[in-house]
């Protein structure tokens, strides 16, 4: 009989139940704050202080550079214990920890010592849509650009930008295929404008601000090329790249605003008062409850299934194939369109109460947003049908593209 292996690819160093249970207490803290935090337009100070003892954004980095070398689906668990008390408290901690991941993985050596090291404890937010300029100078680059959606970026310590690399003349540079050069750009917090504008539908609490650079510094160790990164260490769970690991965080957020909801929306619908209590007396009400809750049990299973998988391949010492990269974007969408579904019904089901400010109201808002985000958009769920359907079956994703492999 074969004998169980033990992998020490994983951490030991900090216990992830000890963390959910760190969650459950800081729990209605951060319900408690939810309204400031959205009159706030980012998450208050108490908000911030009870979040940061869990360091996040360390979640997935190396114990040797001091973090907790998680497992995913432990992070997924995380963020979904989070998310669960607080959209906004688990929106900023899936960027600081998705973007720490991403630090952590591809920037050299010499920079992750300085922003790993001992005595530190950065967090990292920002955008990876290139919409700045890095231009060449000794010793680095200037960078120039401004960008939306910096969630977390007041409590973030650095910055991740991606910009173009110019060739010289203010124009992209391009490679040998002609793609233009992209890459993603680490700066102080503090040399950045930060520019507000963020007035939106839902998850105001999460700072999600427009900012700028205007001739910045990055030292060359700084930058990586985001779309073509190739990790520096944990070769094999950051062989999953940039949008697998922004995968993680977003698939984990939703998987807590899908629970919320489920959980509000039966606990409204227990009361014996008012519309309520017709709610609690409709067939028609549990029928469709029941069909949801077993919809988000199934897409939850398949979350697991998924980056069950993938742990596996990574404890094997083989990298994340395209296959299973595909997977994980079909289990991120899914995620997402049941919990839509689920806070659609819940919204309408309670009627007048949901107009009001509250829990159903903002899970509702909240939910709208996040399903918006471009890590889900239709094109990206149809490529990878095209590839786990047999269409497309030697292609490799390239950021969010399934592309002909050179």
């Amino acid at each position: 009989m074969n004998k169980p292996i033990h992998h020490s690819y994983w951490g030991s160093s900090v216990d992830h139940r000890q963390l959910l249970d760190k969650v459950a207490e800081i729990g209605p803290r951060l319900e408690a704050n939810a309204e400031a935090d959205e009159a706030n337009g980012e998450l208050t100070a108490d908000s911030f202080e009870a979040l940061k003892p869990l360091r996040m954004s360390h979640a997935l980095a190396a114990e040797a550079l001091g973090g907790a070398q998680f497992r995913p689906t432990q992070v997924l668990e995380l963020l979904e214990a989070i998310t669960w008390h607080s959209g906004a408290a688990g929106w900023v901690s899936m960027v600081h920890c998705c973007i720490g991941a991403m630090s952590a993985a591809f920037l050299p050596d010499s920079a992750v010592e300085r922003l790993f090291g001992p005595g530190t404890d950065n967090r990292f937010s920002g955008q990876g849509a290139p919409l700045g300029l890095l231009t060449k100078v000794e010793g680095g680059y200037r960078l120039t650009g401004k960008w939306s959606y910096g969630s977390g970026f007041s409590h973030a310590t650095y910055s991740h930008s991606a910009a173009f690399l110019d060739d010289g003349t203010g124009k992209p540079a391009k490679d040998a295929d002609g793609n233009a050069l992209i890459l993603c750009a680490h700066a102080p917090i503090s040399e950045h404008d930060k520019l507000g504008n963020w007035d939106v539908l839902g998850l105001n609490g999460t700072g999600s601000i427009d900012y700028a650079a205007n001739d910045v510094f990055i030292p060359d160790d700084l930058v990586f090329p985001i779309q073509t990164a190739v990790p520096q260490r944990q070769r094999e769970l950051f062989s999953l790249g940039v949008v697998g690991l922004a995968a993680i965080g977003h698939t984990g957020w939703a998987m807590g605003q899908g629970r919320r909801m489920l959980d509000e929306i039966a606990s409204f619908a227990r009361s014996k008062s008012g519309r309520a209590g017709l709610i609690g007396e409709s067939e028609k009400f549990w029928y469709d409850y029941a069909r949801l809750e077993a919809r988000y049990r199934g897409a939850r299973a398949f979350v697991f299934e998924v980056w069950r998988d993938v742990e596996a391949t990574v404890e094997a010492g083989h990298p994340v194939s395209t296959r299973q990269i595909s997977l994980v974007h079909l289990a991120k969408s899914e995620i997402h369109e049941v919990g839509v579904d689920v806070c659609t019904f819940a919204y309408r089901a309670a009627g007048g109460a949901s107009l009001r400010a509250g829990t159903l109201q903002r899970t509702f808002r909240e939910m709208m947003v996040g399903a918006n985000h471009f890590t889900i958009a239709p094109g990206i769920v149809t490529s990878a049908g095209r590839n786990i359907g047999g269409l497309w079956p030697d292609r490799v994703w390239r950021f969010y593209d399934l592309v002909e492999p050179k």
